[in-house]
């Protein structure tokens, strides 16, 4: 389902930066947005525990960065793509982690073992091969599939969040899709 705030990102915006109102905002903020930026992340880290302190970390990114945010793409906007780079900056300490206690180079086998062991998971079992075609897929395609298929983020709005042309994210998507197809069919 593609998200939609259920308030005026800009009236809420002018709050954010009036110091009187700052804190009230933001309590709506994290209401409004707390929901949808935590599903963004559980889909590209797969932990609850890990998911929960991404979000921690990108409201408090967005916080003290308020005063930075000059309202050239929506609030929403702004909030994904923190998301996502917290995000992504989560799994590459994660992956040098594993790389140095372990040698395990095998982002995908982490994440199939992350999805297996979480008890938040309650998936049936077409959900579940769903689930792992998704994880064997690069990061890129995951994350492009992932904000397409669950969020039904358009084209334009995911192209502000990664910093990629739409005609490269159509192509991610096209490829991701292709390739879970395959998986799921054989």
């Amino acid at each position: 389902m593609a998200y939609k705030a259920p308030i005026d990102e800009k009236e809420l915006i002018k709050q954010l930066q009036n110091e009187k109102t700052a804190h009230k905002a933001f309590e709506t903020l994290l209401h409004t947005y707390s929901e949808p930026v935590y599903w963004q992340i559980r889909r590209m880290v797969t932990s609850h525990d890990d998911a929960n302190d991404i979000v921690q970390n990108v409201f408090i990114k967005a916080w003290n960065n308020l005063h930075n945010f000059r309202g050239d793409a929506k609030l929403s906007t702004w909030l994904f793509k923190i998301a996502v780079n917290e995000s992504i900056n989560f799994l590459n300490k994660e992956k040098n982690r594993m790389q140095n206690t372990i040698g395990d180079n095998d982002d995908e086998s982490a994440l199939l073992k992350n999805l297996a062991a979480d008890e938040f998971f309650d998936g049936d079992a077409l959900q579940i091969e769903l689930q792992e075609a998704i994880a064997r897929l690069p990061e890129k395609q995951r994350l492009v599939f992932n904000m397409r298929y669950y969020d039904e983020m358009k084209y334009e709005d995911m192209s502000e969040v990664l910093g990629t042309s739409i005609g490269a994210l159509k192509a991610s998507y096209h490829h991701a899709v292709k390739k879970i197809t395959e998986m799921l069919t054989s």
